[in-house]
């Protein structure tokens, strides 16, 4: 560019055009290759030194240029003043000068000196090569265009008129007007990038006012470029974290900036952003202190970069803390939950060494339910909560202690003195626990009755310890009178009843021994049954109705839950394509059905067999399932959601985290289970805890199914408050027959009201008729 043409353009201008003279290095290196290798042909064809030192000189050009090109690339060229932009204009002219005029030099030596025809032709062809590269990469300045035509085109013209051949002396015409060409192309691409430049700048005024508006958003906003330089940040971006001026942010890195405020974030938060901005995650959750969460997502941009969108999402993560201290802990009491337990001894056992001992125990409050009958249930939840505040007490490094179900508690006593100690422990604080309570101003004289198993704490398994704990608790009962009962190997008779029982199940499903049946799902107001849930039964020759509550878990297990799993799939569609009015029926699905995918096929299968629409088959998993196997189930259940079928999620609220899953995952129906039900009319908490799960369920256009609705009472609280689409439960029917179907969903309300008079009297802790997923 020539010096007064660089001084008439904008200083930022002018740099944009310097900028490009340094980019495109492939075709330097390409060039270089060139140059080179046609040197050493035509030295190897006439044996000319001259060509040997055309090399070395072309190097020695070669290696100047690529220094600069380096040094350029590690400038600041933010603050490059415009004598300094010059002169790294003039750097380059002067390398793609002297590389021009080798070129001519050679092309005219070989026709003026050698006159070797294929030489000549060579050096010419390379040299008219590299001139149709000069537009497209020298066109950001004049000098280097017109000093590049020059150097290819002068050398070569003068050598063909020495020659006096007429043909040469032709060529040599021909070329002035090809070069003069080449500058005014180039003149004509500058030209035009110079006048979209300015166009842009005409623009500023659209947008000043796009920054106008996103300073109003009620959301923060940056953009980054693909260098991770701020681009565009909005008012409430720098509120929330308080960055600094916008015009000094505006090309900065993003990470420094942060890393640089008055008080700079910890490198953890620094790592996360950076994940976020490196794609490793769509959506990050930051907590900036103990009260301050921000979540951030992001977009990315086709040209490169991308957009940051983040919110204060502090009242928001607190509300969902408080719904997941409620699902951890007991409302009653305020001890962890069975799965809440668990979780906490797998974290405290996670790393036992061999001396380190367990006790596992369960502790069951002797003649509970007549503390109920007689004193009422608001006497006997006081009761256990008294109970609990006593254990409480004892919680410690080495007891953790946990409310089970009802009036059963469970502990864990850990040590390194050995079984007898642990033993010892568990006594003491079941004497400590029985004794008199006052409650409301009575007396109420309290045992226990308890069951516990004690082994080294590596061996730990909650499952199988939980067994053996029961085994011994069931002992204590029998014995009554305020008991604990230590497991010891001769309970193991129990393992082989199992044991037996597992051979007799495994002969109810190779010979089609078990049968389905329904218990309907109706809308609050009892006018239309729209679904109901298929439930696996067994009548035992020999025991009877086995519940599936035991045979389900046992069939897991011994890896048969596919093949109950197919036979009631099978057997509901059947029958559901029979039904008319359109009514969807509901399979339930273990985590092992979701691993492989074959249960995709199976579903596929089925409903071809039957022509059963894909919109009528609901398949259930629990949340259980999301947390063993988050990924595969995930990836499974989309593709069967893909195919038409309705996804739902059963028993909510009553596994670990499920609040961290519930909003990805590829869900329609959340089915709320009966523990949020209960005393839903008595306990405000309770109330609280399901109207909390039931907005945030409709605000991410989840449907919901409420289970273990038995009361009239609870009907009416449902039903005023809004709390469910449709319900499940024995205020509408038990689970029925697929003959006694049609009848009910007919005669449906007045059958719900019978019901209702039917289950009044039923216990709160009444187990759930499990299906097949258990």
């Amino acid at each position: 560019m020539k010096n007064a043409e660089a001084q008439t353009l904008p200083t930022e201008v002018y740099l944009s055009f310097v900028e490009s003279l340094f980019r495109n290095r492939g075709t330097l290196w390409t060039g270089m290759v060139v140059h080179i290798l046609s040197c050493a042909v035509i030295f190897a064809t006439t044996g000319s030194t001259f060509y040997i030192m055309l090399i070395a000189v072309f190097l020695a050009v070669f290696t100047f240029r690529v220094i600069s090109f380096r040094r350029f690339d590690s400038l600041d060229r933010a603050v490059l003043s415009r004598d300094e932009i010059e002169s790294w204009e003039t750097r380059y002219v002067y390398g793609a000068a002297a590389t021009a005029f080798l070129l001519g030099i050679s092309s005219a030596y070989a026709v003026l000196v050698l006159r070797d025809m294929m030489a000549a032709f060579m050096c010419i062809a390379v040299t008219m090569a590299s001139m149709v590269s000069i537009v497209g990469r020298n066109y950001g300045s004049a000098r280097a265009v017109a000093l590049q035509t020059t150097g290819c085109c002068l050398p070569l013209i003068i050598a063909c008129v020495l020659t006096g051949e007429i043909n040469l002396a032709l060529m040599a015409l021909f070329l002035v007007p090809f070069g003069l060409t080449t500058q005014s192309m180039a003149t004509g691409v500058r030209e035009f990038l110079y006048k979209n430049v300015i166009v842009s700048r005409e623009m500023k005024t659209v947008a000043d006012q796009l920054d106008s508006a996103l300073s109003t958003m009620t959301h923060a906003l940056i953009m980054l470029d693909a260098d991770g330089r701020v681009q565009v940040v909005n008012r409430r971006a720098h509120e929330l974290l308080g960055l600094g001026d916008a015009e000094d942010l505006m090309g900065a890195s993003f990470i420094a900036a942060l890393r640089d405020r008055e008080n700079a974030f910890p490198d953890e938060i620094l790592t996360q952003i950076g994940g976020l901005l490196e794609g490793q995650a769509g959506k990050t959750l930051l907590r900036l202190n103990d009260d301050t969460y921000l979540e951030f997502s992001l977009s990315r941009r086709s040209e490169g970069g991308l957009v940051m969108i983040f919110e204060d999402v502090s009242a928001r993560v607190a509300a969902e803390e408080k719904i997941l201290h409620l699902v951890r802990f007991d409302t009653l009491t305020g001890l962890p939950t069975r799965g809440h337990f668990t979780e906490q001894v797998k974290r405290r056992l996670a790393n036992a060494g061999p001396e380190m001992w367990a006790g596992l125990a369960i502790l069951d409050v002797d003649g509970f339910k007549h503390v109920n009958d007689m004193r009422g249930h608001v006497v006997g939840d006081k009761l256990l909560a008294a109970i609990a505040e006593r254990a409480a007490a004892f919680a410690s490094d080495e007891v953790l202690i946990g409310r089970l179900v009802g009036d059963e508690f469970v502990l864990l006593v850990t040590g390194k003195d050995g079984s007898c100690a642990i033993e010892a422990r568990i006594r003491e604080i079941h004497r400590t626990f029985e004794g008199d309570y006052r409650v409301d101003g009575l007396s109420l004289s309290v045992s226990l009755n308890s069951g516990c198993v004690i082994l080294p704490a590596e061996d730990f398994d909650m499952e199988s310890w939980q067994i053996k704990a029961d085994l011994a608790l069931n002992e204590a009962k029998s014995t009554g009178n305020g008991t604990v009962r230590t497991f010891r190997p001769e309970m193991d008779g129990r393992y082989v009843a199992e044991q037996r029982l597992r051979t007799d199940l495994r002969h109810a499903i190779e010979n089609g021994h078990l049968s389905v049946v329904y218990q309907p799902m109706y809308r609050p107001d009892g006018s239309e049954m729209e679904c109901c849930e298929a439930l696996v039964r067994w009548s035992h020759p020999e025991r009877g109705w086995i519940g599936p509550n035991i045979f389900i878990p046992l069939a897991e297990s011994m890896g048969l839950i596919s093949d109950v799993t197919r036979f009631v799939l099978d057997k509901a569609c059947a029958d559901c394509a029979e039904w008319s009015g359109g009514m969807a029926v509901s399979v339930n699905l273990s985590v092992k059905d979701l691993r492989g995918g074959a249960i995709t096929a199976m579903v596929a299968e089925t409903l071809a067999r039957y022509s059963l629409p894909a919109a009528r088959l609901h398949l259930e998993v629990t949340e259980s399932c999301f947390m063993e196997e988050p990924v595969a189930v995930s990836a499974t259940l989309s593709r069967l959601r893909a195919n038409g079928v309705t996804i739902a999620i059963d028993d909510f609220g009553t596994g670990f985290s499920s609040l961290s899953y519930l909003d990805s995952l590829p869900i329609d129906i959340v089915k709320i289970d009966r523990a949020f039900v209960r005393d839903i009319g008595t306990d405000p908490r309770r109330m609280k805890l399901l109207s909390g799960i039931v907005h945030l369920s409709r605000e991410l256009d989840l449907r919901i199914v409420l289970e273990g609705v038995e009361t009239q009472e609870q009907l009416d609280l449902v039903r005023k408050h809004n709390f469910a689409d449709l319900v499940q439960g024995y205020i509408f029917s038990p689970p029925v027959p697929v003959d006694a179907l049609e009848s009910l969903r007919v005669n449906g309300v007045a059958l719900s009201k019978a019901g209702s008079r039917a289950v009044s009297g039923r216990k709160n802790d009444a187990p759930r008729s499990l299906s097949a997923a258990g």
